[in-house]
């Protein structure tokens, strides 16, 4: 269980609030480490200050970091940040719009831009961006201008957004009836022998890293999601794939996909940055840090995105070009495996 409180104290400072109740099945597990693992995108320097402040509790009572959380534990811990205006503000970051008209704009978003403002992340993201280059976007249920759906910051390609209220019902629609098309490219660990097939399992929330998600092929807790896929090059000890959302869970792909054994490919939240497949050999090892280095982040984009237009009632369909830093990982798994055939 978690709760967040903002609140703004008399020296004119922010401060986060988090209360956690540890799991039944936590266990023993530094406080410190405990933090990082539930509280979204914040830093270790950030957790050993509010530890070292005495701003970390542990059935109220102050813990240092080497104090071990343990089932049933509360555990609470306040956050200071420096004074920040809680209203997004537009700002100048460029957009690569793909399409545009009075209804809808079609975005190829990169790699490393947040979609919307949250935790750690109040401004620089895809809808400040917005605020800037477009006026009057309706808000969504949760008030966010525009967004009909959204992608992970670290994960490239096109997303949707509507600029009138009609669209963005219209379209919001479509993405609950799962009339969109939204195809996904992702490289992933290991050799998946079928050439195509469907990963079917709840999503929820990981019952002990709240920072992941989880699958749960018994449908006790998550929602359901489905993930169709077909493989479409094979590198030895890693394969690209096109993905087919049925579904849009948060992660869903990445969740998916280390659920049947194939990690997407330096995917650090879920272990995809190690080592998973392949040799034991040094020079192997070295070869796949320098693919690392060519993509510092899960290796998947949004390649396809098709909905109904929802003033003509015609169906549009987009591509994106590979992005860069996929493409030259690409080549260089294309190099090894013909090198090492």
């Amino acid at each position: 269980m978690e709760e967040f409180l903002p609140k703004v104290g008399e020296d004119n400072h922010n401060y986060e609030h988090y209360r956690f109740v540890a799991e039944e099945g936590q266990q023993p597990l530094r406080v410190d480490k405990f933090l990082m693992n539930f509280v979204m995108n914040v830093t270790r320097n950030k957790v050993q200050k509010a530890i070292k402040d005495g701003s970390v509790m542990i059935n109220d009572e102050v813990v240092k970091a080497n104090h071990k959380v343990k089932p049933s534990d509360v555990v609470t811990v306040q956050f200071e940040f420096a004074p920040r205006k809680t209203e997004t503000l537009p700002e100048a970051i460029p957009l690569d719009i793909v399409y545009e008209d009075d209804e809808v704009i079609v975005i190829n978003k990169p790699a490393g831009l947040v979609v919307h403002p949250g935790h750690g992340n109040y401004d620089g993201t895809m809808v400040n961006a917005l605020l800037y280059h477009f006026k009057n976007l309706p808000e969504n249920s949760e008030g966010r201008p525009g967004l009909v759906h959204r992608i992970d910051k670290d994960t490239s390609g096109l997303l949707v957004v509507a600029k009138t209220e009609h669209a963005l019902s219209h379209l919001s629609k479509q993405f609950h009836d799962k009339t969109s098309e939204r195809l996904y490219y992702a490289l992933v660990w290991g050799n998946i022998t079928e050439d195509e097939g469907t990963i079917e399992g709840n999503i929820g929330r990981n019952l002990k890293n709240r920072l992941q998600q989880d699958v749960f092929p018994e449908g006790d807790q998550g929602k359901p999601a489905v993930t169709h896929f077909k493989v479409l090059e094979r590198f030895m000890y890693v394969t690209l794939v096109e993905c087919r959302l049925e579904t849009g869970r948060t992660h869903q792909i990445r969740a998916h996909f280390k659920y049947i054994g194939h990690t997407l490919f330096n995917d650090e939240r879920y272990g995809g940055n190690a080592v998973l497949k392949g040799t034991t050999y040094t020079k192997y090892k070295q070869f796949v840090e320098n693919c690392f280095k060519l993509i510092p982040r899960q290796a998947l984009h949004a390649k396809t995105l098709g909905f109904e237009h929802p003033t003509t009632g015609e169906m549009m369909r987009f591509n994106s070009d590979i992005p860069e830093d996929l493409q030259q990982t690409l080549q260089k798994w294309r190099g090894y495996t013909l090198t090492n055939k």
